[in-house]
């Protein structure tokens, strides 16, 4: 009795707790679908993510005006120099007695520049015209031999070998007045070549020797240059050149401003390494311009090239010898950026000729390149292009 008294509240005690169990499972349970049914719900409406369209970058773009042709202003530079210029010295060595003129002197056409010692060889030349004298009255002296011997033959004093002989001193006479003659021309040519005469008007560039000094034969001591006749020298495309006038007038652009030249001639040779040929221009006003002088000569043509102009800020340096820019392209209800790639035909200082993946009435942007990315959104804003003209569109 007792141990069965003991048992019965044990008994009482488990399906209570066997309750409570299953209870806590049925919440669970409830937990877990109620759970899955809220999530299947969000997934069905999709992702609940709050977003703000980016703010649209403020852009500065021009509208493309494809051109079908190009006006290229060319400009070809040379150089001015004097028609005629000369590297002047004595014919004969000798030591320099005098030298009349200086660097920076101008001269005049024979005018005496400077002159060697010629005291020894005016001694010669005194001794030379002695000598021409002798042989003078050496000859005289046989004609008469030969008179009197010819009047002794009549007479028939005289043979006739006699004759002979006398009329032979008097050609080997004669012979020597001819050399001495020759001899005294001679020095009188090595005197008058121990000057040196200006060829022409022109200038005294450079001065290698003074009074005093050996100069070798055939040395420069003058170097000089014509200053009444200059010319300029400019290479240009064979295709150019053959379209220029022979005589006419040219303007050429100097750092003194402005000089007329007149064509004179074309060689026609195209230069090796340069791919160009030489044209010559006569300066008209030899005093406007120096020589050694920089002349420029612009050249405008037309070339057929479709294409437009942009400022360089419009650009930026690709691959492969292209540019990169980018264009404002509609999407939606706005615009975003859209990068395109052209080539560079003719740049002039803060412009470029283009040509490539650009249409007529594109919107491109002009500046502020590195803010921009592909496909970012923008705000485009006209503003007038280089020719001054305002974009529409």
């Amino acid at each position: 009795m007792t141990q069965h008294a003991q048992d019965e509240p044990r008994r009482a005690v488990r399906p209570t707790f066997m309750k409570g169990l299953l209870f806590l499972a049925v919440v669970a349970v409830g937990v877990v679908l109620l759970a899955i049914f809220v999530l299947s719900q969000r997934s069905s409406e999709g992702p609940l993510v709050v977003s703000e369209d980016p703010t649209p970058l403020s852009v500065d773009v021009m509208v493309a005006d494809i051109q079908s042709s190009l006006a290229l202003d060319e400009k070809f530079t040379g150089i001015v120099q004097p028609r005629r210029s000369s590297e002047l010295g004595f014919s004969d060595g000798g030591r320099i007695a005098a030298l009349n003129v200086d660097v920076g002197d101008r001269v005049t056409d024979g005018q005496i520049l400077g002159v060697l010692d010629t005291r020894a060889l005016r001694s010669q030349l005194v001794s030379a015209e002695a000598q021409v004298n002798e042989a003078r009255a050496s000859h005289a002296l046989a004609m008469n031999t030969v008179e009197r011997q010819e009047t002794l033959l009549e007479r028939g004093h005289v043979s006739q070998q006699r004759v002979d002989e006398a009329m032979a001193q008097a050609a080997t006479a004669e012979a020597r007045i001819e050399a001495a003659k020759a001899r005294a021309d001679t020095l009188r040519v090595q005197i008058d070549l121990a000057s040196i005469t200006a060829p022409y008007p022109g200038m005294i560039t450079a001065r290698n020797f003074d009074e005093g000094a050996i100069a070798p034969q055939g040395t420069p001591v003058f170097s000089l240059v014509e200053t009444g006749a200059l010319e300029a020298r400019i290479g240009l495309p064979a295709l150019l050149a053959s379209a220029l006038e022979s005589g006419q007038i040219y303007s050429l652009s100097t750092d003194r401003g402005p000089v007329d030249g007149r064509l004179r001639s074309v060689t026609g040779v195209i230069e090796a390494g340069q791919r160009s040929v030489t044209t010559v221009f006569d300066i008209m006003d030899s005093e406007a311009v120096s020589p050694g002088a920089v002349v420029r000569l612009s050249i405008s043509r037309d070339v057929e090239e479709n294409g437009l102009w942009l400022p360089v800020s419009a650009l930026a340096e690709g691959q492969r010898g292209l540019w990169s820019l980018y264009i404002a392209t509609p999407e939606g209800d706005g615009w975003v950026a859209r990068p395109g790639l052209v080539e560079v035909v003719q740049s002039e200082g803060e412009r470029a000729f283009v040509r490539g993946a650009v249409s007529d009435g594109d919107r491109i942007i002009v500046d502020g390149l590195q803010r921009v990315a592909p496909g970012q959104p923008v705000s485009p804003r006209l503003v007038p292009l280089a020719s001054g003209q305002t974009s529409e569109g």
